[in-house]
């Protein structure tokens, strides 16, 4: 099967620590001897990449070379031009990677996959926040974190950069415990009262994993037109300790003080202001927050759910 029409590969050098420069020679001499028709691009910043996607046919073939981070800085570019996405899987966390189907696999196999494989219908999630400024909308394609997990995300950012995977998240949620901080929230769908009071976090979820393999949302689909909304109530330092065991090997679900939901559309209201990450990358902190599925925003070549 030829590659898709308008196809592209972008590189993010800086992912998974600027490890993922070293890709470049490989996947240009994939590309020269499997598929000359596409074309690969390095973008030195954010800024470039964003232009690149702008500047490239409407409804272009686009593999993304980067993790999580790179694909939540992309989304407002696909979504304005209409590209289809694909991922060749080089960051940190990979989640994204994971729900499609691809974590583990070769990278030879991942990129001919996503020039070639069709493109299917996969939902985004929608963040509006409420600031001082006015609102600020912003998508995510795996997480948002609330809370918690948003605190131990931002600092998983931090880490030195020797750090990969979940040893990385487990550094800094080790940090975040000595510094341990709750919130008072009120979270609702519509007129229903899903959850009120002390809580440790209340992430939404639109794959099973964050957090680098992290299998917080066992039920999440890419394609179900909804999200999954978790919740871990009042925690204190040793008993939220006690629980991460629960939460790498997904058994958190059966702990008293632990909801799951699946909702399409839910507002978060927060004192003090809560900590906030989508796709791993911190968002400022919010007091109110409105988040809702878009069913179907985007194309992406995957493996069916």
């Amino acid at each position: 099967m030829l590659p898709a029409a308008n196809s592209f590969v972008l590189l993010n050098p800086h992912a998974a620590g600027g490890r993922a420069a070293a890709w470049s020679p490989r996947i240009a001499a994939h590309l020269r001897a499997n598929a000359p028709g596409a074309s690969l691009h390095c973008a030195d910043s954010v800024a470039q990449a964003l232009a690149l996607l702008q500047g490239w046919p409407p409804g272009s073939r686009v593999v993304l070379a980067g993790g999580d981070g790179t694909l939540h800085q992309m989304l407002p570019a696909l979504l304005a031009r209409g590209h289809s996405l694909a991922l060749l899987p080089c960051g940190t966390g990979n989640d994204t990677a994971r729900a499609f189907g691809l974590y583990g696999m070769r990278w030879s196999a991942a990129l001919d996959f996503g020039l070639r494989a069709p493109a299917l219908a996969t939902d985004l999630g929608q963040i509006t926040q409420t600031t001082a400024a006015g609102q600020r909308i912003t998508h995510f394609i795996s997480s948002l974190a609330a809370g918690f997990d948003a605190a131990v995300a931002q600092r998983a950012l931090r880490a030195p950069g020797w750090l990969r995977g979940m040893p990385r998240y487990l550094y800094a949620t080790l940090a975040e415990l000595a510094a341990l901080r709750r919130f008072r929230l009120r979270v609702t769908a519509g007129e229903r009262l899903l959850h009120q009071g002390d809580t440790l976090f209340a992430s939404v979820l639109n794959t099973r994993s964050y957090g680098s393999g992290m299998p917080i949302a066992p039920q999440a689909r890419l394609d179900d037109g909804q999200l999954d909304l978790v919740v871990a109530g009042s925690f204190g330092r040793a008993g939220a300790l006690a629980m991460m065991p629960l939460l790498l090997s997904g058994q958190h679900p059966r702990h008293p003080r632990v909801g799951l939901f699946a909702v399409q559309a839910l507002r978060i209201e927060a004192s003090p202001a809560l900590p906030l990450a989508a796709d791993g990358e911190a968002l400022p902190d919010a007091t109110d927050i409105e988040v809702r599925v878009l069913p179907g925003a985007l194309p992406a070549v995957r493996r069916p759910v």
